[in-house]
């Protein structure tokens, strides 16, 4: 194994620890867990067995050099996180203008009871 291999396997085992750390705090529902866990130890895999996972995957997607595949699949696991990402962001927003909303309209409304009050005053 070369030395960099090394080093990606200790960096995916510490985001793994922290991941887990971050479950337990209750910073992260079930299914993101699986989500990175899945994504970590796809990644452990592929730092263990670099070569062999490239040439697979060139196979499969009849690309010129195994190298090239891992950056294929690489970026589409990329594009798929920034979709997640994006959905969060999209029903953030939302959630915000539903609020937004909410508290404009119940505003009004204590406006208008404030009003008839003074006019009874």
């Amino acid at each position: 194994m070369y030395a960099v291999q090394y080093i990606a396997i200790a960096v995916v085992l510490a985001l793994m620890l922290y991941v887990l750390g971050k479950y337990g705090k209750r910073e992260l529902e079930w299914g993101d867990l699986l989500f990175w866990v899945v994504i970590l130890v796809g990644l452990l895999v592929v730092s263990i067995f670099p070569i062999e996972i490239a040439m697979t995957i060139k196979q499969l997607l009849g690309l010129g050099r195994g190298l090239d595949s891992l950056f294929v699949v690489a970026i589409g696991l990329a594009y798929l996180m920034i979709f997640k990402v994006y959905l969060a962001v999209d029903r953030t927003e939302r959630e915000i203008t539903e609020l937004t909303r909410k508290i404009a309209i119940e505003l009004e409304e204590i406006r208008e009871m404030l009003e008839e009050i003074e006019k009874k005053s």
